[in-house]
């Protein structure tokens, strides 16, 4: 079985976003086993795993990135869209733009405090384009 799907997420604000459940009701019924491609199609946003239960983890990371990859950095040349743009590509090519989920039983095989993150870097980046491939028998 292959299945591809592009979707949309919905529109969220500067920072690291669960999305799990967004992801997942737009899955079909998923094979016995297999993998889960989540692809973001964005250079300014990324996706990646992390803490699903305390909120306080995803705003840490939030603190820590602007404080690793500051707007405003006179070393910036690409500078036309504002002020968190370039820091935006460069946080984002550090997380990625794409995960792979095992396929176990039927469900993605995630840890107990796994979830998928959106990462929005851009302090208006709008609703992302997102392609979800699942592989499996």
């Amino acid at each position: 079985m292959i299945y591809q799907k592009e979707i949309r997420l919905s529109s969220y604000p500067r920072g690291f976003h669960l999305v799990t459940g967004e992801i997942e009701k737009n899955l079909p019924k998923l094979p016995e086993t297999g993998v889960l491609n989540v692809h973001i199609k964005h250079t300014s946003a990324a996706i990646t795993l992390n803490e699903n239960a305390d909120p306080s983890v995803r705003t840490d990371f939030e603190n820590f990135m602007n404080k690793l990859i500051p707007e405003n950095d006179p070393v910036y040349i690409h500078t036309l869209e504002g002020p968190d743009d370039m820091p935006a590509h460069i946080k984002s090519s550090l997380f990625g733009q794409s995960l792979n989920i095992p396929i176990s039983h039927g469900r993605l095989n995630l840890g107990t405090w796994q979830g998928i993150y959106l990462c929005e870097f851009r302090n208006r980046g709008g609703s992302r384009g997102v392609v979800l491939t699942v592989m499996g028998e």
